[in-house]
């Protein structure tokens, strides 16, 4: 067999350093990885730019540009960061060290040159990797995102700097880990994958490269970078295009006939790694580890494997089981007893980024409320469909509405531990009309990202429904009125609202000040039951 007897001599394929390696970059185009690849699932499509008024908005847009790929007005990202050393290159562009010029605060800007961006299919998927980045930014084991640019010449993307290193570089370094420190590493992997899945994502290329450290001490956060092989699930699709990386490629991908599953086999391979130090299915060439893979015999027997407890070896088995509608599931991979009992005592369960931001909503005042409500009530489907796969997961009932039961429910499958106390808070935020159940308006309102309130074209509708008379301010009257359509108003609630977004005390409310409330970073408010 290729993958027994002659493991010992052979190492994983040659990792990269930092951001980027000098191989070819295989995320925009066909490539060895991807030759067979059918053409690809089409994205959600971006927001197209609204007509922009003339009045109130304070100064003009830059024009969106013939040839823009991100659909949004070119802008010099010097404005806005300093670049600094290249941290890496590849096929498609550089990734370089960049610094925040009002606060210097350091980053990572992967900047890719357009003119590779040869093909409609190379264009889409970096637009599509931007919508996922935005999508599960804020997730613990993911990478923030900061923000996308667009020039000329490039499409630049920032983001956090994680200085530690690709996983794969200390894999390489130490041969294999110890169970203790392979079962924590595993389980930020798996988090990773259980949010992606639950936020409506398949990663379809997950393989220690595309997970860096985020500083260089021991205990430093893993954190997954790279998503440009991912996409958003669609009810009842089968997947069939070949991607992804030869050694934790899924035997069903190869079979062209694959759901979000085979992200679970790639995670498995990892952990194969992670223990022994090798990978499971090695071939000399691509066609043989593929042959391999399809055969699935998987090699507990050679060295470390015999002093590597039962318990290890059975999570990896029921990872990189064949038949994927039997393989486990990331919510059983996390519960499995050798993850628990690999961890660290102290190693708490992390909050997902929707209860961070329905803290964040929380701590909101109703006029941001309501014109949160007002912007998600402007967005296509296309635009939410990974918050809307969220939603049908918690509406267990498909009544339509999330109850304080299945928010409860939902909240400790993302493997939150809020007290009751906590939940119904959060409950009483997210429900604006005050009826006892978050109905979806209400939810996308709660948990949609901050890139949507960047946007002026959604920021102007918002503002529009509440300046009734076109006069370029939120009155008091009109305030009262809006809020009364959604049964919220009372006159100190009003007279708050006011008195907080009016800056220049004139007694209404401006657009610049509008701009500034739906802009502004409320830190969410400490929960105590």
């Amino acid at each position: 067999m290729g993958c027994r007897g002659s493991k010992e001599a052979v190492a994983p394929p040659p990792a990269a350093t930092g951001y980027k390696s000098n191989k070819a970059d295989t995320r925009y185009s066909d490539s060895v990885e991807k030759k067979a690849r059918l053409p690809a699932q089409s994205p959600p499509p971006p927001l197209p730019l609204s007509v922009q008024p003339k009045s109130p908005v304070p100064s003009a847009q830059p024009q969106k540009q013939e040839n823009s790929i991100l659909d949004n007005p070119l802008e010099d990202i010097r404005r806005h960061f300093s670049l600094g050393k290249e941290l890496g290159r590849g096929q498609f562009g550089i990734t370089y060290l960049c610094n925040e010029i009002p606060t210097g605060h350091p980053f990572a800007c992967k900047s890719i040159l357009k003119r590779k961006l040869t093909t409609q299919s190379d264009r889409d998927d970096v637009r599509r990797e931007i919508q996922i980045m935005q999508h599960l930014s804020g997730q613990p084991n993911v990478v923030e995102f900061k923000g996308a640019f667009e020039d000329r010449h490039s499409i630049h993307l920032v983001m956090e700097l994680c200085a530690g290193g690709e996983l794969f570089d200390r894999i390489i370094a130490r041969g294999h880990y110890s169970e203790r420190a392979a079962a924590g590493l595993c389980r930020s992997i798996v988090n990773v994958v259980h949010a992606c899945h639950f936020m409506g994502v398949v990663h379809r290329d997950l393989k220690p490269e595309n997970f860096l450290f985020a500083g260089k001490e021991e205990g430093a956060m893993l954190k997954a970078t790279d998503f440009g092989l991912s996409v958003f699930m669609e009810e009842g699709k089968v997947y069939r295009d070949i991607v992804g990386s030869a050694y934790y490629v899924a035997p069903e991908v190869l079979r062209r006939n694959y759901g979000k599953e085979i992200d679970i086999w790639s995670a498995g391979v990892i952990l194969y790694i992670l223990l022994s130090g090798v990978p499971p299915f090695w071939a000399k060439n691509e066609k043989g580890i593929f042959d391999e893979i399809l055969k699935g015999d998987i090699d507990f027997e050679s060295h470390p494997w015999p002093s590597v407890s039962d318990s290890a070896k059975d999570l990896v088995r029921k990872m990189l089981t064949q038949d994927p509608r039997k393989r486990i599931t990331s919510a059983q991979v996390l519960d499995h007893p050798w993850l628990k009992e690999g961890g660290d005592a102290s190693d708490t369960p992390i909050d997902n980024a929707v209860l961070s931001r329905m803290k964040q909503f929380r701590a909101m005042n109703k006029l941001k409320k309501l014109a949160l409500k007002v912007i998600a009530e402007s967005l296509t489907e296309e635009d939410i469909k990974g918050l809307k796969a969220m939603f049908m997961n918690m509406d267990t009932d498909k009544s339509g509405t999330i109850t304080y039961d299945e928010l409860k429910s939902g909240l400790a499958r993302l493997g939150s531990r809020l007290s009751e106390t906590e939940v119904r808070q959060l409950m009483e935020a997210a429900d604006v009309d005050g009826n006892g159940a978050i109905d979806y308006i209400e939810f996308i309102s709660a948990t949609m990202h901050r890139h949507k309130l960047e946007r002026d074209e959604h920021l102007y509708k918002a503002f529009q429904y509440f300046d009734k008379d076109g006069s370029g301010y939120i009155t008091k009257d009109e305030l009262e009125i809006a809020m009364k359509d959604h049964g919220m108003a009372d006159e100190a609630n009003i007279k708050e609202i006011i008195s907080e977004v009016d800056k220049d005390n004139d007694g209404k409310i401006d657009y610049d000040e509008f701009c500034s409330m739906m802009r502004s970073k409320i830190q969410p408010l400490g929960i105590h039951p």
